[in-house]
């Protein structure tokens, strides 16, 4: 049953930067969430928390896709040292600053900082983009590393949160720090897979964002991150309010839980219909998927509603990339995937910004009408764009299922 997986792991070097990636990509379920921890714990203040992260975030949004082009021009190696650097010193200077009650503008500067932080699934992305491009098997690594990107959100607001409670508040954030340290300089010495970087292409070629389809992933996907960002920091002052601080991590572990397991049965499916439409469906789940929460009275509900939320995540995810494969020009891929990271990072920064207002303002119950909002926003921008993303341009990337074998048909027609 577990084949299709197994395939991947043929080419040599595969199992080595998939297993860096996981590390890598550990900060990207832990610094967020870790930091509002850390700050309600040492001032209890919620809506400097939320702003902090969504800082975090809006920094992300703005660097990432300036590293990722980087990377797509000078390789992975070159770009990806020099920026984690950057994001560990800005990470050293936060902890620091909250630990000796500094001014708020000191945290938000080291937070503006941590957008240094490299998309480390985008790089091992466009590793597998690498090997397999054009082939099915594309779609089942895809599917893969959405599983672990779900399993760094099971195990990183656990470690996170469990941390900053039980030890000390800056713990949380300071293994993230480590995680990424670790993820990317071991990634960056394997470079026998690492994709060959396209100087003149990518400088001549402009942005990835010209590419037709991937403004509008961009925007859905601003409002999906506005959804995980209020959700975050809501369910974190829920399960403060109840008394059960330590909870919060355990339910948000859950939601993660429902996408990783949706993700792992999504790859060992065929690849059939077409994934614009199969894309339009997920947004459209996780849209209602929110609904639920408004109802929520108890911890228990409030798990149960998360995992069964966590279900639609990690399709849609799989289908997104698939999408992007199939729309951007592959010297600026690395750059289109993290565009649509960038999307969520905009999105999150909106959301747990939002949120953490709402929570000061009106509870923990309130601020769950904001993943509601972000969600309708997210199927009317999904609505309005979809005839344009069912016409992809010409001589793009590849893509997976039917798309890919068709580009194989020529290539092979032009070679006979």
């Amino acid at each position: 049953m577990l084949s299709p997986y197994r395939t991947l792991f043929a080419a040599p070097g595969t199992k080595a930067f998939s297993a860096a990636g996981l590390v890598g990509r550990m900060p990207l379920s832990m610094t967020g969430v870790g930091v509002v921890t850390m700050i309600s714990r040492l001032n209890g203040r919620y809506g400097l928390a939320g702003t902090l992260s969504a800082t975090i975030a809006l920094a992300a949004a703005v660097l990432g896709p300036q590293v990722s082009r980087l990377v797509d021009r000078h390789g992975q190696r070159r770009v990806l040292r020099p920026a984690a650097l950057v994001a560990l010193a800005a990470t050293a200077g936060l902890l620091l600053t909250a630990h000796l009650g500094g001014p708020d503008w000191v945290l938000f500067g080291c937070a503006a900082g941590l957008g240094a932080v490299p998309s480390l699934g985008a790089m091992v992305r466009a590793r597998w983009a690498a090997l397999y491009g054009g082939t099915p098997r594309l779609h089942t690594a895809y599917s893969l590393e959405s599983v672990l990107d779900e399993v760094c959100f099971v195990l990183g607001p656990i470690l996170s949160i469990g941390l900053s409670t039980v030890w000390f508040p800056e713990a949380g954030p300071l293994l993230a720090a480590c995680f990424l340290g670790v993820g990317v300089f071991w990634l960056t010495a394997q470079r026998a897979t690492e994709p060959a970087p396209h100087p003149r292409e990518g400088h001549g070629g402009g942005s990835a964002l010209r590419a037709p389809g991937l403004w509008l992933l961009v925007a859905t996907f601003v409002a999906a991150g506005a959804i995980f960002g209020a959700v975050d920091v809501v369910t974190v002052a829920f399960a403060g309010e109840r008394g059960h601080p330590g909870a919060a991590s355990v339910v948000l572990a859950l939601y993660a839980a429902g996408s990783c397991l949706a993700g792992a049965v999504f790859g060992l499916l065929p690849v059939r219909g077409e994934p614009e439409r199969q894309w339009m469906l997920g947004v459209g789940a996780m849209a209602v998927s929110m609904i639920p929460l408004l109802l929520v009275g108890s911890l228990p509900f409030l798990a149960a509603a998360l995992f069964l939320a966590g279900l639609s995540i990690a399709p849609t995810m799989i289908t997104t990339m698939s999408l992007i494969e199939r729309h951007v020009p592959r010297t600026h891929l690395t750059e289109g995937m993290t565009w649509v990271s960038t999307g969520l990072a905009v999105g999150v920064a909106l959301g747990s910004s939002v949120a953490g207002w709402v929570v000061d303002a009106a509870g923990a119950r309130a601020g769950y009408g904001i993943p509601a909002v972000a969600g309708a926003l997210a199927v009317a921008v999904g609505f309005l764009g979809y005839r344009r993303l069912r016409r992809p341009a010409p001589g793009r990337g590849g893509s997976v299922g039917q798309h890919g074998e068709r580009e194989d048909e020529r290539r092979h027609r032009h070679l006979a």
